[in-house]
């Protein structure tokens, strides 16, 4: 049995969105054609013992993401649930938080999906991989150029065993050419070390980040506060892929999204792609231009 976690975030991030996310949702933001998120839920609809999918965030259940939720759990047959956190809790106070849902029903592991970014999703082959080789944190990784490298997390690999040696979220000098690509697959043991750090920010008090903000006991940063403080020890480890993948952060970037998701479309929904008829839209090159 497994189980998917899509972090979906509030309106107090994508911020780069706007003015366009004042009327739709970020992760409703239509990326070639369809929801933002529509792609994550399709790729985890499609792994084999798939039981439910969470979605974790901050946003009000609007009317909108209702009505998505409802359309997502029809189409697709499965279970699709929005948690809402009390607070902005980080990309891993969320999981924590809600860790009695994920973990119910004792699932083998679960998927957690950013949502803004864009996929092939290889999420069979990260399974494939972890039950090979079982670990509490499987990150997705792909490569980037030594410029681009410095706007995303840092991934040093042992290359024979694919053991995460060494994390640095947004270095300021050149670390690796591997990056996160902000897809997951965590074992039920991968909660406790979010519960180290919850305990330790509790006794800590609220602490202050590097952008001045204070943070309650119930944030955590997975990059920063997990990722960073384990590699080395054993438990993470990186699955590569050469397949697509980019950041969505701003509508401009949507649409270099949207161009990666059209030229996939040909293999995986060519149902979603305009045809050849009278008076129909004009179709230039093999599938998409700009």
């Amino acid at each position: 049995m497994l189980k998917a976690v899509i972090l979906i975030g509030g309106p107090q991030k994508g911020t780069r969105f706007r003015p366009l996310s004042f009327e739709v949702p970020k992760p409703l933001f239509p990326v070639a054609g369809v929801p933002m998120i529509q792609h994550h839920i399709e790729a985890c609809a499609q792994v084999p013992g798939m039981q439910e999918i969470l979605l974790i965030g901050f946003y009000q259940p609007d009317e909108p993401l209702t009505r998505f939720l409802e359309a997502a759990q029809q189409e697709f047959n499965l279970p699709v649930r929005y948690l809402q956190e009390f607070a902005p809790l980080g990309t891993g106070g969320g999981l924590y938080h809600f860790r009695d849902q994920i973990l119910a029903g004792g699932p083998e592991a679960f998927f957690v999906l950013n949502a803004d970014v864009c996929s092939d999703f290889p999420l069979s082959a990260m399974l494939a991989a972890h039950r090979h080789q079982p670990h509490p944190f499987l990150l997705l990784g792909t490569t980037a150029n030594r410029t681009q490298s410095l706007n995303y997390g840092c991934i040093v690999e042992n290359p024979q065993t694919h053991e995460v040696l060494h994390y640095v979220e947004k270095p300021s000098t050149f670390v690796s050419d591997i990056i996160n690509c902000g897809i997951y697959l965590f074992s039920p043991e991968a909660l406790k070390p979010l519960r180290d750090v919850f305990q330790r920010n509790q006794q800590n008090g609220q602490l202050e980040d590097s952008s001045g903000l204070w943070r309650g006991a119930g944030t955590i940063r997975l990059e920063q506060d997990v990722f960073a403080a384990l590699a080395g020890q054993g438990q993470i480890y990186v699955h590569l892929n050469d397949g697509i993948w980019s950041q969505i952060k701003s509508a401009g970037s949507a649409l270099y999204a949207s161009r990666l998701y059209l030229g996939q479309y040909q293999l995986t929904h060519p149902e979603r792609l305009a045809k050849h008829s009278p008076g129909g839209p004009r179709i230039r090159g093999p599938l998409f231009c700009f």
